[in-house]
């Protein structure tokens, strides 16, 4: 690199050294062994590349396995840089390029870069100062930004179940290059809900396991607003001269990065729109796109095989068509928005996303736990209100694991929906389907006994009490009755107002929350009914709240306490949910 530092990087070329290939690269902080005389059995996105003719490297990220350097986490973006010693992810990528098209033989002169979770954030720096040899680049389920949506907090609240098992094997101290950094962690029983629950306030965390030898975890616990350090981890200010092809994927029901794809298009379509910007969003879990037919997901059918879909016609294609000049894909001509709809179970194609037919309405919490797209017609106060408990958080799932899984994510809520502190608001039967697609927000009028809350804003689609038992879980499954997530989000209420400057509730005076449950895609169809969901935890997959106007971080067992918590449903207080209608 510029400044000396040397990183590992693995080459694979095809033996037919008679022709020039294009160069496909992943840049990776998990390793891009095997090492020493190993080698990989599976190359590039799919097989379909590995058939087809392209020179693949895998580069260890600076500070990781067998690279030198520091390691930093989602490195900050220097866009003046002044010396050789400023590097960043977007320089070390151009460095690469440089060297990989000098001294590689029997390359072509194009470059392309995928990947998938962290390696998906390597591939969008690469095009914040993009060398010109880059070509087409597919940022997969890539990180945008650690404090608003994706991986450790969504709207501020911290999702401690995803960081504190990532960060025990990954980020821990590494004095020299190694071929192994990773290392195991034993929750010491099956039950993740029972350890977190018995970890106690989160400072234990630190006190019992990291003991302050993880970096990113002393970051975590020290930056817990959305001050200077998470800005400048935000990837979506320094997209503004994108140049390559852009193939940017996502799944509805990924778990870990939602908000990035979805972003990040948004982000280079405005600030670069005559840039060659593709989505493509499916039903998948984190990755679910690059393995398996993706014919379904838990429960759920989709009665397509979406995964093996978009591999085929969309991703390689697309690098065939920008890094080489097949004859088959000369004529490459694809939607700009490739979007599967869930409910109805096909894919949609539109020239932008959200799609431009959409009628923006309102969907109105009523009294007796109804749900209408009338506003309440009562004039007086009225509310519902439940009693949060920190000792009794309402669980995320229903399954006993330590493994967080992606389930969840279109799991059943019935389990959740008898509970006493979880309000539930549904439609009646509908008498024709109804699709909501694009952004949805929740707006909330609460209050709270306490001085500060988590609100959990869950949509969820109803089966008809005669649904057929399909599930490809078997027939032990309940459809009927099934209620299905369709999209659910927290948001930590002292950062109502602003993410960098939290405000405590005053005790039982109304307040305003409003806040993003991002896109959609879905068919309520005739005969189901569509569902809203309000509770005050998500345990463990979200932190405790301790209901008290804290750093929670630094919170003592003392410092949780019930709440009674009001969602108000009537005259200038009317709660409810912001959505787009196809018309």
């Amino acid at each position: 690199m510029r400044d000396g530092v040397k990183l590992h990087t693995v080459v694979y070329a095809p033996k037919d050294a008679t022709t020039n290939y294009p160069i496909l690269m992943q840049r990776t902080p998990y390793g891009a062994g095997p090492y020493g005389p190993s080698f990989r059995r599976t190359l590039g996105p799919s097989p379909l590349f590995m058939e087809d003719g392209y020179i693949f490297v895998y580069q260890d990220v600076r500070g990781t396995f067998k690279s030198e350097g520091e390691f930093e986490d989602v490195r900050p973006h220097l866009p003046d840089k002044r010396s050789k010693n400023e590097i960043d992810e977007s320089s070390d990528t151009w460095d690469s390029i440089e060297w990989m098209i000098n001294n590689i033989p029997g390359n072509n002169g194009r470059v392309g870069i995928w990947g998938i979770s962290y390696p998906g954030f390597y591939t969008v720096t690469a095009l914040m100062d993009p060398h010109p040899a880059l070509k087409a680049a597919s940022p997969q389920a890539p990180i945008a930004d650690w404090f608003l949506g994706d991986d450790d907090h969504h709207n501020g609240a911290f999702f401690v179940f995803d960081s504190f098992g990532f960060n025990m094997f990954f980020g821990m101290p590494r004095p020299a290059p190694t071929e192994n950094q990773f290392r195991d962690f034993d929750f010491g029983t099956p039950d993740a809900y029972q350890f977190f629950l018995q970890l106690g306030p989160l400072a234990n965390a630190q006190k019992n396991y990291f003991k302050g030898q993880n970096k990113y975890w002393n970051d975590i616990t020290t930056h817990t607003t959305y001050d200077q350090f998470w800005q400048a981890r935000s990837v979506l200010p320094h997209l503004k001269k994108v140049t390559p092809a852009v193939l940017l994927v996502g799944g509805w029901f990924d778990a870990e990065d939602l908000y990035g794809p979805l972003n990040i298009y948004r982000t280079i379509e405005r600030d670069n729109p005559v840039n060659q910007t593709f989505l493509v969003m499916g039903p998948w879990s984190h990755g679910g796109w690059s393995r398996g037919s993706g014919d379904s997901m838990g429960d759920i059918r989709f009665e397509v095989n979406t995964a093996e879909q978009f591999r085929e016609k969309v991703e390689f294609p697309f690098f065939s068509h920008y890094l080489k000049d097949k004859a088959e894909f000369k004529n490459y001509e694809v939607p700009e928005a490739q979007v599967f709809r869930t409910g109805s179970n096909e894919w949609k194609t539109s020239r932008q996303w959200p799609p431009q037919d959409l009628q923006p309405r309102e969907l109105y919490f009523q009294a007796n736990g109804r749900l209408s797209f009338e506003a309440p017609r009562e004039g007086k106060e009225s509310f519902d209100e439940y009693l949060s408990d920190p000792a009794r958080p309402v669980p995320y799932t229903n399954e006993i694991s330590n493994d967080r899984g992606a389930g969840y994510m279109i799991e059943d809520q019935r389990f959740a929906s008898r509970r006493p502190d979880v309000l539930v608001y549904q439609t009646d039967e509908l008498k024709s389907e109804i699709t909501f697609a694009g952004p949805i927000s929740a707006d909330l009028f609460v209050s709270t006994t306490g001085t500060d809350a988590d609100f959990i804003v869950k949509l969820i689609d109803v089966y008809p009490d005669n649904a057929p038992n399909n599930s490809p879980q078997g027939a032990k499954v309940k459809m009927g009755g099934f209620q299905m997530l369709v999209r659910g989000e927290v948001m930590r209420g002292k950062f109502r107002n602003s993410f960098s400057k939290p405000e405590p509730f005053v005790p039982n005076q109304p307040a305003e929350v409003k806040f993003k449950l991002q896109d959609v895609n879905h068919t309520f169809k005739a005969g189901h009914k569509i569902m809203v969901q309000i509770q005050s935890s998500w345990f463990p997959l979200v932190d405790r709240n301790p209901q008290k106007f804290v750093d929670i971080f630094k919170a003592t067992a003392d410092d949780f306490r019930k709440a009674e918590h009001k969602i108000y449903r009537s005259g200038r207080l009317s709660s409810h949910l912001n959505i787009g209608v196809l018309k």
